[in-house]
């Protein structure tokens, strides 16, 4: 095998090390579901049991919501309002744009950089609920999450989240007890995830948003925290959908852009063919065709262009080396110091 292939494999395991390096931790979001630290139905009091938990309350009675400003639109005000009618006996704290802002230049001004200089609201709209859970303590739930039952029950666990299908965990509700070292470890590493990465809706995700806070679940669980500081994981049906879930979700997504269109069309074309899913939409299975290949014109593409620009300047040379002219003409055959000298001087004549 020629030195030139060599140095060429060489640098394609090197780089596909380094890329596999980089997404390790997405890639073991596929197969950690977290179940070793799930919220099981059967640990959680039924709504009409009359009682809250056998777990004394170590989470704040707080309820934590957010809004750009006090002008909630319509169609979550059915939402708060189940919130706060099932909880009257909890402190209810509401955030707009500006008290986040006063809130971090006040408790936080060493990030204060950091929070301005985030492009879009749902960044920062993002990150206020990690320090005011890590700075009080208490449930943060999404304008577009009602609450079907009292919260009661989950106040007994140091921290919890929601976890998400297909993969990871979301930002929308959450708990915690105040400094939770996994929360406190979040709003430390926010600074370091700021970076933009074209699309709007990637960039939100992973600097800010849920993808981001898997990525921070991943690392705080690999560290083994002690028992009394692990995060509680709420699985789907806790989450929505039954008589005894413990919300109710509403129309959202707000912050969506034109990405995030193209994005769910892919994700939605993945799951038909990967699941067989009946549907209507028939057009959703050509788009997976139509990816299908893409995607492999896109790799014949690259492997074109590194044919081009690498492999066959190889050849080429190596070509040149053993078809060199002087195997073609009887002055340029092996020779010695001598002959190449009467070479030289044949140039010149």
């Amino acid at each position: 095998m020629r030195r030139g292939v060599l140095i060429f494999l060489l640098i394609n395991v090197i780089a596909i090390g380094f890329l596999l390096h980089s997404v390790w931790t997405l890639l073991t979001l596929l197969v950690v579901d977290g179940s070793e630290d799930a919220i099981l139905a059967a640990e959680l009091p039924s709504p009409k049991a009359g009682k809250t938990s056998n777990r004394p309350d170590i989470i704040p009675k707080i309820i934590h919501q957010t809004y750009a400003n006090d002008s909630i639109p319509d169609v979550w005000k059915g939402a708060q309002k189940s919130c706060k009618e099932l909880h009257k006996d909890f402190e209810y704290k509401f955030w707009t744009d500006k008290k986040a802002r006063d809130f971090i230049y006040t408790e936080y001004p060493w990030f204060l950089d950091t929070f301005d200089s985030y492009p879009y609201n749902i960044q920062r709209a993002d990150v206020i609920r990690y320090f005011i859970l890590a700075h009080y303590g208490g449930i943060y739930i999404d304008l577009d999450d009602g609450c079907n039952r009292r919260l009661d029950p989950m106040l007994g666990y140091p921290a919890w989240v929601r976890r998400t299908v297909p993969t990871g965990i979301s930002n929308d509700v959450m708990g915690s007890v105040p400094n939770h070292p996994f929360f406190t470890r979040t709003i430390h590493e926010l600074a370091k995830y700021n970076r933009s990465w074209i699309l709007p809706y990637i960039t939100v995700m992973a600097s800010t948003g849920p993808l981001f806070l898997s990525i921070m679940w991943r690392h705080y669980t690999n560290s083994k925290p002690p028992l009394g500081e692990e995060v509680k994981i709420m699985f789907p049906p806790e989450s929505y959908g039954h008589t005894w879930s413990f919300f109710t979700h509403h129309k959202g997504d707000s912050w969506h852009q034109f990405d995030v269109q193209f994005i769910f069309w892919v994700s939605m074309s993945m799951l038909i063919w990967i699941e067989g899913l009946n549907s209507n939409d028939l057009q959703m299975g050509r788009n997976w065709i139509f990816l299908t290949i893409l995607g492999f014109a896109l790799a014949f593409v690259l492997y074109f262009v590194i044919y081009t620009f690498y492999l066959r300047p190889s050849r080429q040379s190596a070509h040149k080396k053993s078809s060199s002219p002087r195997r073609k003409f009887f002055f340029w055959g092996k020779s010695g110091r001598g002959d190449y000298e009467r070479l030289e001087n044949r140039h010149e004549v």
